[in-house]
């Protein structure tokens, strides 16, 4: 098994963050990094994750955040390793803060992305794990089975085989059950009239879609377990004020169109217009608004476009069929021409 990010490996690793994006960076410290670097896989990975969130939360000023460490127990710092650390501790603990802000990554087993982000993680097993634009899961992995959660969104899986361990994916009372194998899954509205729809699309192997054992009277989740076939693509809804799952519907889809998010691409084919206005709206703050009875009209969009350009889409969208676009309170407003 794949050794963990321990919580000292994960404080060193703050600490070091901190240190590199200081004023006192040297070509002195900058070898000595390069040493504790070298250890090991996982200093390197503990790192790695500890950049991703300082980026994250880049709207603290460094100014601000060297308010609470003394300047002279940097430049004073004993040579030895063990008290070295003891002298960052102040700086660690001010990193482990904004790390709690952001994603607990070491101790809680929470994944999450923003409106319009994607990320990439490597999960401890060797598999891999893309996220999509607002997606939050949850890992938990022991000796007898490997479990992601999805409590919103979309991920892409690769998983790492492993016959011993099965990889769950749980989501909404269904479970995907896999051993090595790529797949997706989406959680959450795709349409106002399906606020709780649940998407998986097979790229390659073979899973096993089943209701959860302890599946709740609201769960989305076949009545039985559906045995899914590489480019089979299964969808399972339940609609506003329905007391149950739809009938599962199965079919073949353009896989490469389907997950053409992975490319910060959405691809329409004579896609309803509202349906392709919800879609591009999952990428960005600023969304775009159908107005004038537009949502019931029998418009559709054909073509490729870059997620989270909503102003790009909208625009496009107008050009093509004579509408009007208007920037109205933070959003993008299209209706009919005057």
């Amino acid at each position: 098994m794949k050794p963990k990010v321990t919580r000292e490996i994960a404080a060193e690793a703050a600490v070091w963050v901190t240190r590199l994006h200081g004023p006192d960076r040297s070509p002195q410290m900058e070898r000595e990094f390069r040493a504790w670097q070298a250890q090991s896989a996982v200093h390197r990975e503990a790192f790695e994750r500890c950049t991703d969130v300082w980026i994250d939360v880049g709207k603290i000023k460094l100014a601000t955040a060297y308010e609470t460490v003394s300047p002279s127990s940097w430049r004073k710092r004993p040579r030895h390793g063990a008290r070295w650390w003891a002298a960052g501790a102040a700086t660690a603990g001010m990193l482990a803060v904004m790390l709690l802000l952001g994603r607990q990554w070491w101790e809680q087993g929470n994944f999450t992305t923003d409106i319009g982000e994607q990320r990439a993680v490597m999960l401890d097993d060797g598999s891999r794990m893309l996220m999509n634009t607002d997606t939050q899961l949850r890992m938990a992995f022991d000796d007898r089975q490997r479990t992601i959660e999805v409590r919103r969104g979309e991920a892409f899986f690769e998983v790492a085989k492993d016959p011993h361990r099965p990889f769950v994916v749980r989501v909404s009372g269904s479970e995907v059950v896999a051993v090595g194998t790529a797949f997706a899954v989406r959680y959450g509205a795709a349409q106002a009239s399906s606020p709780s729809e649940l998407t998986v699309t097979l790229v390659e192997g073979l899973v096993n879609v089943r209701p959860a054992t302890d599946a709740g009277a609201d769960a989305v989740a076949p009545a039985q377990a559906i045995s899914m076939k590489a480019g089979e693509r299964l969808r399972l809804d339940r609609s506003a004020g329905s007391a149950a799952t739809e009938p599962p519907k199965v079919d073949r889809p353009n896989v490469d169109q389907v997950t053409a998010w992975k490319r910060s691409e959405a691809v329409f084919d004579a896609t309803a217009l509202r349906d392709a206005v919800d879609e591009m709206n999952r990428y960005s703050r600023t969304p775009i608004v159908l107005v004038d009875g537009l949502s019931r009209s029998a418009l559709r969009v054909s073509g490729l476009y870059r997620t989270g350009d909503n102003l790009g889409f909208a625009r496009a969208v107008a050009h093509l069929h004579g509408l009007r676009l208007k920037t109205e309170g933070g959003r993008l407003e299209l209706g009919k021409a005057q």
